[in-house]
């Protein structure tokens, strides 16, 4: 009997070790499961903190950082990934591919050694960069499925023309990018993939913008002053996390779901966690409609307006987040219920679970306990407290080769 147990786990076992290209993932159906996921992933992180010298307690950053070998090991970054997003492996499976070439940005015809190169390519690519690199691109940068942008080691700038754009694909890693200054692009042709190209209209202008995309994570960016919003994701787009970010000096920050009457968003599942808020900032640390959304350990210190709002009856389970108001009393209010009645948004399902409120800061819950709250727990808040420490290394980080980052 033990034998056959032994012979069932090393199965399990090797099952959970195929590779992730063997099936295309789907969209995430169950977030307890996830929620239990990481609540483990967390634990663990907490029992190893005493022999990790440079353990922090924030479950992503342990998992990779303290490697001193990391810029060998790059891939293994795609493993850390926590929340609604944790199943995006990105170019994991693929090559890496060095990005020498910081100008010469064709949309159409872009050449060998560019960002746009490698980004519309159809297999997996881990996309590094050679050096200090500001690149200003003529277009969107339209990526294709499975890519990680990797912008440790170097110090690289999107900015000054159109950014990222993530339409209709899946599994996309976006890490340690300053991101910023980002402008309109289209009414031109701009190339997606080796075998295609086609007209675009004019773009938003978002420094990250997920349309109809899934499994995809954003991590240890700095994103300031575009257009539109910093990181946007509508019409669809599902199993998201947004962690580890630096945002600052921008209106609307964040913008979940396409519209008030676009439903397909009601499958969204978005984690927002160890991000800082910082100066600078109006609205929109999100503005939410329809889905689920986990916003948990985060450092506010600043809006002018509010930090998290919606419409359209979105679940929001705020958990372990630090909220610092401003000194104008017209607008301690954390939250907005947009575009209702209050006889209608007290019924939409908003919770402030464990938040440290500073400086006369208030969350105006509503709705009721139930199952929508779980749904959109991702995973177990730390204490906030310590969102100070978790989150002092947001934004871009200064990594050494050969040092732990």
């Amino acid at each position: 009997m033990a034998y056959s147990s032994l012979l069932l786990s090393l199965f399990c076992l090797f099952c959970l070790l195929l590779p992730s290209s063997i099936s295309s993932r789907p969209a995430v159906k169950d977030p307890e499961m996830v929620a239990q996921e990481v609540v483990r992933q967390i634990n663990s992180t907490r029992r190893n903190l005493e022999f990790l010298s440079c353990g922090t307690g924030n479950p992503i950053d342990d998992c990779w950082r303290c490697d001193p070998n990391w810029e060998k090991n790059r891939q293994r970054l795609a493993d850390c990934a926590i929340g609604f997003g944790k199943e995006a492996v990105g170019g994991r499976d693929g090559q890496i591919y060095v990005v020498t070439d910081s100008g010469n940005d064709d949309p159409v015809t872009p050449k060998p050694g560019t960002l746009r190169y490698a980004v519309i390519q159809d297999e997996p690519l881990w996309i590094i960069f050679e050096s200090d690199m500001m690149i200003q691109l003529e277009e969107e940068l339209i990526m294709n499925s499975y890519k990680t942008l990797d912008g440790r080691g170097a110090n690289v700038h999107i900015a000054g023309g159109p950014c990222i754009t993530i339409q209709n694909i899946t599994n996309i890693i976006i890490h340690g990018l300053h991101i910023h200054d980002c402008k309109q692009g289209g009414n031109t042709n701009v190339r997606d993939s080796p075998r295609h190209y086609g007209f675009r209209t004019l773009s938003d202008g978002d420094g990250v913008s997920i349309f109809g995309a899934s499994h995809i994570w954003v991590d240890h960016c700095s994103l300031s002053n575009c257009r539109d919003g910093l990181i946007d994701a509508i019409n669809g787009s599902t199993a998201i996390t947004l962690s580890n970010n630096y945002m600052s000096h921008h209106d609307e920050v964040m913008l979940l779901g396409h519209s008030d009457s676009y439903t397909k968003d009601k499958d969204m599942q978005v984690t927002i966690a160890f991000n800082h808020f910082g100066e600078g900032l109006v609205q929109r640390m999100p503005r939410c409609r329809h889905g689920y959304f986990h916003v948990v350990n985060n450092d506010y210190t600043h809006w002018q307006k509010y930090a998290i709002g919606g419409s359209a009856s979105p679940t929001i389970n705020s958990q372990g987040n630090r909220f610092l108001a401003p000194n104008d009393k017209k607008i301690k209010e954390v939250t907005k219920h947009e575009d209702a009645p209050e006889s209608e948004w007290k019924n939409w399902n908003w919770r402030s679970e464990g938040d440290l409120m500073l400086n006369g800061a208030f969350f105006t819950t509503s709705g009721t306990l139930s199952g929508s709250y779980a749904k959109a727990a991702s995973f177990s808040a730390r204490p906030s407290s310590i969102v100070g420490s978790i989150t002092i290394s947001a934004g871009v980080l200064n990594c050494t080769k050969g040092s732990p980052c």
